[in-house]
């Protein structure tokens, strides 16, 4: 896949991201999304946060988050949620749709895919009827590996994910199917509203998220 494509595509997510999030009523921004413990204000704060801060800034809030990566984006994302307006939170994604930042080690594909599982959490989270394009979820997919799932915690053990949408699988063991966008959640380890997935264990996918 060429980095033309791969930006394209993360351009196109952070557009239709900005629409959305234009359209939201006031009480929207301060709904849960699929990010345990985050609203949606919170998710935006973390998916913009490299547009604003500076590389030394980010170097002093993992110091005080004493190396946590994980507990530096919580703190972040709250300071900014709390401290930023919805409409300056909506700025920050408007102007900076072509932004080529990159997640360390990841590329254009890892920002594809930061930006596209971040909209889920909240479109999801919102049940709101937008479908992610199947090809631009197939794109993160792609990329997913043992080491990749591994890093969210979530146990796929004797489940087969199948896409409904998109000629995707992975792993073996009792059939889980649903929406290749709603798979690729479960792989992240949210818990999805009832009635999105299909097999014997999708009562293990579904439910409400527990406290960060």
């Amino acid at each position: 896949m060429s980095e033309d494509r791969l930006w394209a595509e993360v351009r196109a997510e952070r557009q239709e991201q900005v629409d959305l999030l234009a359209a939201l009523r006031p009480e929207q921004w301060d709904a849960p999304t699929l990010c345990a413990g985050w609203r949606v204000r919170e998710v935006v704060a973390h998916t913009t946060l490299p547009f604003r801060n500076s590389f030394g800034r980010f170097v002093v809030d993992l110091v005080r988050a004493r190396g946590s990566f994980d507990r530096m984006a919580d703190r972040c994302a709250r300071r900014d949620a709390a401290e930023l307006s919805a409409e300056r939170l909506l700025g920050s994604l408007r102007d900076n749709v072509a932004h080529t930042w990159t997640p360390p080690g990841g590329g254009a594909h890892g920002a594809l895919s930061h930006d596209v599982i971040h909209g889920l959490d909240i479109t999801v989270g919102l049940g709101l009827d937008r479908r992610t394009p199947p090809d631009r979820v197939g794109l993160v997919l792609s990329r997913m590996r043992p080491r990749n799932i591994g890093y969210f915690g979530v146990d796929l053990g004797g489940v087969a994910l199948h896409a409904t949408d998109l000629d995707w699988s992975y792993g073996t063991g009792s059939p889980l199917r649903g929406l290749a966008q709603d798979l690729l959640l479960v792989i992240c380890g949210r818990l999805l509203p009832p009635g999105r997935l299909d097999g014997e264990s999708a009562a293990r996918f579904s439910g409400e998220p527990a406290p960060r």
